[in-house]
């Protein structure tokens, strides 16, 4: 007969993996800590309140081998491409998340907390990037951007996605100043009416859906067997699942952004993405309490403590005051 394992051989367990999981992050190269602080801003400071000095953040990515200088400089770049700013109080600098930086965390996020998909109503979202005298580099940075927002590249200087949201799309327009060298139309699929077949032919086109399956199967391969582990403890160190946590939204969320978020009705149903949900759901579930201790513990805001989180963070997953 089985035995259940004793509290500390499932702790041992716990920290094991997540140690594990740490140290392949530690080792990626190159290292990728631009990504990681925009994970960190959008599922960690924006719920509470969205600043935070840069001295804790420091010393909160420290673990996750993202030393001073990294942060420093990457805290810069961000600055630079617009996606963070920066207030000088004294001595110290804060920083948050601008509009453009919320957007980009936005793109991913309704879909990293809430798995539902919109149905299709037969027409496709077009943007076409060539017109006029735009520039290759105008014509590389709206490129860049619509990939992020889950379009793909029907043919040159033409991107195309079945159900994205366009108010985005205006609003990256906007930002870069190309309102007259760019078009965003909507057309009506002509396929018969029983059956989606050309714009399922267009979508296996547009989007790489086979290493969008092998990046779930990765995902679910790693994150599932810590979820069990994490199911046998009563009793958890508050770092360790803030670094679970942070881990786990920042791959998923690098999943999403090349994943486009595509109806049911134009590919075959995605269990495997499911899958990769329900883990990224159930673990968050268990982990998130200690998590937010760890943050509210070591990060500083020009108020001193981060102000508690807000109604955005307590519905995610379905409610997280409901998790056990």
């Amino acid at each position: 007969m089985n035995t259940p394992a004793s509290p500390n051989a499932a702790n041992t367990e716990f920290s094991r993996r997540v140690e594990a999981l740490i140290d392949r992050f530690t080792q990626r190269r190159p290292v990728r800590a631009n990504s990681l602080l925009v994970t960190i801003f959008g599922d960690s400071i924006c719920p509470h309140g969205g600043t935070v000095w840069l001295g804790s953040l420091i010393k909160l990515v420290d673990p996750l081998g993202i030393n001073q200088r990294l942060v420093r400089t990457s805290v810069f770049r961000l600055t630079q491409e617009g996606l963070l700013r920066s207030e000088q109080i004294g001595r110290r600098s804060y920083y948050s998340l601008t509009s453009k930086g919320l957007r980009q965390f936005a793109t991913a996020s309704m879909r990293i907390y809430n798995n539902r998909k919109p149905g299709w109503d037969g027409r496709w979202r077009l943007v076409f990037t060539s017109l006029g005298n735009i520039t290759q580099d105008e014509r590389d940075k709206i490129s860049q951007e619509l990939r992020w927002l889950g379009f793909g590249r029907l043919a040159p200087g033409v991107f195309g996605h079945p159900t994205a949201d366009l108010e985005p799309v205006r609003e990256v327009v906007r930002d870069l100043k190309l309102d007259n060298k760019v078009a965003i139309m909507l057309a009506t699929a002509q396929d018969d009416e029983d059956s989606a077949t050309p714009s399922s032919a267009l979508v296996k086109q547009c989007f790489e859906l086979e290493s969008m399956d092998a990046a779930y199967e990765s995902f679910i391969d790693t994150y599932d067997p810590i979820l069990n582990a994490a199911r046998k403890l009563k009793k958890f160190e508050s770092d360790q699942c803030f670094f679970l946590r942070t881990l786990l939204i920042h791959d998923f969320r690098r999943i999403l952004l090349a994943e486009p978020g595509l109806p049911f009705e134009l590919i075959p149903e995605q269990s495997v993405s499911h899958h990769a949900w329900t883990i990224t759901q159930s673990l968050y579930h268990v982990v998130a309490r200690p998590a937010e201790a760890h943050l509210m513990q070591t990060c500083e805001t020009q108020s001193g403590q981060l102000p508690p989180a807000m109604d955005e963070f307590q519905v995610r997953f379905g409610g997280i005051k409901q998790a056990s």
